[in-house]
Protein backbone atom coordinates (compact mmCIF):
# COMPACT_ATOMS: atom_id res chain seq x y z
CA UNK A 1 0.00 0.00 0.00
CA UNK A 2 1.31 3.86 -0.62
CA UNK A 3 -0.08 6.85 1.02
CA UNK A 4 -0.24 8.96 -2.20
CA UNK A 5 2.29 11.31 -1.11
CA UNK A 6 4.81 11.60 -3.48
CA UNK A 7 8.34 11.25 -1.76
CA UNK A 8 10.71 12.28 -4.50
CA UNK A 9 11.54 12.45 -8.38
CA UNK A 10 14.03 10.00 -9.80
CA UNK A 11 15.08 9.49 -13.42
CA UNK A 12 14.75 7.15 -15.71
CA UNK A 13 18.65 5.76 -16.30
CA UNK A 14 17.97 2.77 -18.89
CA UNK A 15 15.51 1.05 -20.39
CA UNK A 16 15.88 -2.37 -22.20
CA UNK A 17 12.96 -3.54 -24.03
CA UNK A 18 13.19 -7.45 -23.91
CA UNK A 19 10.60 -9.97 -25.12
CA UNK A 20 7.32 -9.67 -23.11
CA UNK A 21 8.58 -6.64 -20.39
CA UNK A 22 10.64 -3.93 -19.75
CA UNK A 23 13.47 -3.69 -17.87
CA UNK A 24 14.14 -0.56 -16.27
CA UNK A 25 16.77 1.40 -14.06
CA UNK A 26 16.08 4.52 -12.16
CA UNK A 27 17.96 6.87 -10.21
CA UNK A 28 16.53 7.91 -6.92
CA UNK A 29 16.99 10.82 -5.07
CA UNK A 30 20.16 10.84 -2.35
CA UNK A 31 19.24 8.10 0.68
CA UNK A 32 16.09 7.28 -0.95
CA UNK A 33 16.88 3.39 -1.46
CA UNK A 34 19.02 2.98 1.57
CA UNK A 35 18.12 0.06 3.16
CA UNK A 36 15.80 -1.28 0.05
CA UNK A 37 15.40 -5.15 -0.27
CA UNK A 38 15.23 -7.05 -3.40
CA UNK A 39 11.37 -7.63 -3.54
CA UNK A 40 10.52 -4.42 -2.24
CA UNK A 41 7.96 -2.38 -3.71
CA UNK A 42 7.82 1.33 -4.95
CA UNK A 43 5.33 3.39 -6.49
CA UNK A 44 6.42 4.80 -10.01
CA UNK A 45 3.99 7.58 -11.56
CA UNK A 46 1.38 5.27 -9.24
CA UNK A 47 2.05 1.83 -10.68
CA UNK A 48 3.38 -0.47 -8.10
CA UNK A 49 6.87 -2.06 -9.47
CA UNK A 50 9.29 -4.65 -7.47
CA UNK A 51 12.83 -4.15 -7.00
CA UNK A 52 14.86 -7.08 -8.77
CA UNK A 53 18.62 -5.80 -8.41
CA UNK A 54 19.60 -2.30 -6.08
CA UNK A 55 22.82 -0.49 -5.77
CA UNK A 56 22.20 2.22 -3.32
CA UNK A 57 25.61 3.48 -3.52
CA UNK A 58 24.52 4.44 -6.68
CA UNK A 59 20.60 5.08 -5.71
CA UNK A 60 20.13 2.84 -8.81
CA UNK A 61 17.75 0.39 -8.63
CA UNK A 62 15.98 -1.87 -11.45
CA UNK A 63 12.58 -3.07 -12.43
CA UNK A 64 10.83 -5.52 -14.81
CA UNK A 65 7.78 -4.11 -16.05
CA UNK A 66 5.59 -6.74 -17.62
CA UNK A 67 3.60 -6.55 -20.71
CA UNK A 68 0.29 -5.39 -19.21
CA UNK A 69 1.70 -3.30 -17.28
CA UNK A 70 2.97 -1.28 -20.41
CA UNK A 71 -0.35 -1.93 -21.97
CA UNK A 72 -2.51 0.20 -19.11
CA UNK A 73 0.37 2.36 -18.09
CA UNK A 74 2.06 5.16 -18.89
CA UNK A 75 5.89 2.84 -18.07
CA UNK A 76 6.05 2.08 -21.91
CA UNK A 77 6.42 5.87 -22.83
CA UNK A 78 9.55 6.07 -20.27
CA UNK A 79 12.54 7.15 -22.01
CA UNK A 80 16.17 7.92 -20.21
CA UNK A 81 15.92 10.49 -18.43
CA UNK A 82 12.22 10.84 -17.88
CA UNK A 83 11.23 12.26 -14.52
CA UNK A 84 8.91 10.03 -12.54
CA UNK A 85 7.11 10.17 -9.31
CA UNK A 86 8.42 7.74 -7.01
CA UNK A 87 7.01 6.52 -3.16
CA UNK A 88 7.95 3.61 -1.00
CA UNK A 89 5.66 1.30 0.12
CA UNK A 90 3.97 2.71 3.75
CA UNK A 91 4.96 1.05 6.72
CA UNK A 92 2.81 0.29 9.32
CA UNK A 93 2.48 3.50 11.87
CA UNK A 94 3.39 5.77 8.97
CA UNK A 95 0.99 9.13 8.67
CA UNK A 96 -1.20 8.89 5.73
CA UNK A 97 -0.96 12.57 4.45
CA UNK A 98 -3.03 11.53 1.59
CA UNK A 99 -5.23 8.40 0.65
CA UNK A 100 -4.39 5.18 0.52
CA UNK A 101 -3.31 3.48 -2.64
CA UNK A 102 -2.86 -0.10 -4.01
CA UNK A 103 -0.48 1.41 -6.91
CA UNK A 104 -2.63 -0.57 -9.43
CA UNK A 105 -3.30 1.44 -12.02
CA UNK A 106 -7.15 1.61 -13.70
CA UNK A 107 -6.34 3.91 -16.18
CA UNK A 108 -4.43 6.39 -18.20
CA UNK A 109 -5.65 10.20 -18.74
CA UNK A 110 -4.65 12.80 -21.42
CA UNK A 111 -3.63 16.53 -20.03
CA UNK A 112 -6.64 18.60 -21.65
CA UNK A 113 -5.74 21.84 -20.70
CA UNK A 114 -2.91 23.85 -18.35
CA UNK A 115 -3.33 27.27 -17.12
CA UNK A 116 -1.28 29.39 -15.01
CA UNK A 117 -3.12 31.40 -12.15
CA UNK A 118 -0.86 33.11 -9.69
CA UNK A 119 0.69 30.91 -7.09
CA UNK A 120 -0.59 27.48 -8.55
CA UNK A 121 -1.40 25.60 -11.75
CA UNK A 122 -4.62 24.36 -13.12
CA UNK A 123 -4.20 21.24 -14.91
CA UNK A 124 -7.24 19.29 -16.82
CA UNK A 125 -7.33 15.50 -17.63
CA UNK A 126 -9.44 13.84 -19.98
CA UNK A 127 -10.83 10.36 -19.03
CA UNK A 128 -11.22 7.26 -20.49
CA UNK A 129 -15.85 7.38 -20.69
CA UNK A 130 -15.54 4.14 -18.70
CA UNK A 131 -14.36 5.23 -15.75
CA UNK A 132 -15.96 9.04 -15.75
CA UNK A 133 -18.71 7.54 -13.52
CA UNK A 134 -16.23 7.11 -10.57
CA UNK A 135 -14.86 10.89 -10.55
CA UNK A 136 -16.64 13.49 -7.71
CA UNK A 137 -16.60 16.57 -7.29
CA UNK A 138 -14.22 17.18 -4.33
CA UNK A 139 -13.24 13.70 -4.29
CA UNK A 140 -9.95 11.61 -3.98
CA UNK A 141 -7.96 10.80 -6.84
CA UNK A 142 -4.75 9.38 -7.63
CA UNK A 143 -2.33 10.90 -10.88
CA UNK A 144 0.75 9.31 -11.56
CA UNK A 145 0.58 8.09 -7.61
CA UNK A 146 -0.25 11.76 -6.03
CA UNK A 147 -3.34 11.74 -3.86
CA UNK A 148 -5.10 14.86 -5.56
CA UNK A 149 -8.39 16.24 -4.31
CA UNK A 150 -10.54 16.90 -7.54
CA UNK A 151 -11.31 20.48 -8.28
CA UNK A 152 -14.07 20.55 -10.38
CA UNK A 153 -15.54 18.00 -13.50
CA UNK A 154 -15.19 18.78 -17.05
CA UNK A 155 -16.93 17.69 -19.84
CA UNK A 156 -14.99 14.40 -20.01
CA UNK A 157 -13.36 14.65 -17.14
CA UNK A 158 -11.80 16.62 -14.25
CA UNK A 159 -9.71 19.52 -13.36
CA UNK A 160 -6.98 19.84 -10.10
CA UNK A 161 -4.89 22.91 -8.66
CA UNK A 162 -1.91 22.44 -7.48
CA UNK A 163 0.16 24.81 -5.39
CA UNK A 164 4.13 25.37 -6.08
CA UNK A 165 5.19 22.99 -3.20
CA UNK A 166 3.27 20.57 -4.90
CA UNK A 167 4.87 21.18 -8.74
CA UNK A 168 8.19 21.06 -6.67
CA UNK A 169 7.90 17.92 -5.29
CA UNK A 170 6.22 16.41 -8.14
CA UNK A 171 6.62 16.35 -12.20
CA UNK A 172 3.66 17.50 -12.31
CA UNK A 173 5.13 20.74 -12.87
CA UNK A 174 7.11 19.45 -16.14
CA UNK A 175 3.96 18.38 -17.91
CA UNK A 176 2.80 19.52 -21.26
CA UNK A 177 -0.72 19.43 -22.98
CA UNK A 178 -1.55 16.26 -24.64
CA UNK A 179 0.83 13.90 -22.21
CA UNK A 180 -0.51 10.90 -20.60
CA UNK A 181 -0.63 10.00 -17.11
CA UNK A 182 -1.48 6.82 -14.80
CA UNK A 183 -4.85 7.10 -12.67
CA UNK A 184 -6.20 5.35 -9.61
CA UNK A 185 -9.43 5.41 -8.90
CA UNK A 186 -10.62 6.21 -5.05
CA UNK A 187 -11.42 2.23 -4.20
CA UNK A 188 -13.99 3.72 -1.40
CA UNK A 189 -15.77 5.61 -4.14
CA UNK A 190 -15.35 2.94 -6.45
CA UNK A 191 -17.26 0.01 -3.91
CA UNK A 192 -19.83 2.70 -3.45
CA UNK A 193 -20.75 3.46 -6.69
CA UNK A 194 -20.49 -0.07 -7.81
CA UNK A 195 -22.94 -1.38 -5.20
CA UNK A 196 -25.16 1.60 -6.09
CA UNK A 197 -25.18 0.40 -9.82
CA UNK A 198 -26.03 -3.24 -9.18
CA UNK A 199 -29.09 -2.21 -6.81
CA UNK A 200 -29.69 0.15 -9.47
CA UNK A 201 -30.14 3.03 -7.35
CA UNK A 202 -27.95 5.18 -9.61
CA UNK A 203 -30.26 7.63 -10.76
CA UNK A 204 -30.25 7.37 -14.75
CA UNK A 205 -27.74 9.83 -16.45
CA UNK A 206 -25.63 10.60 -13.36
CA UNK A 207 -23.09 9.35 -15.39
Amino acid sequence: MFTGIVQGIAQVATVERLAGLHRISLRFPENFIDGIAIGASVSVNGACLTVTEAWPESHLAAFDVMMETLRVTTLGELQEGSPVNVERAARIGDEIGGHLLSGHVHCMARVSSIEEPENNRRIAFSVPHAWRPYLISKGYIAVDGASLTIAELTSDGFAVYLIPETLRATRFGALDEGDHVNIEIDHQTQTIIDTLNRLDLVPRGAD
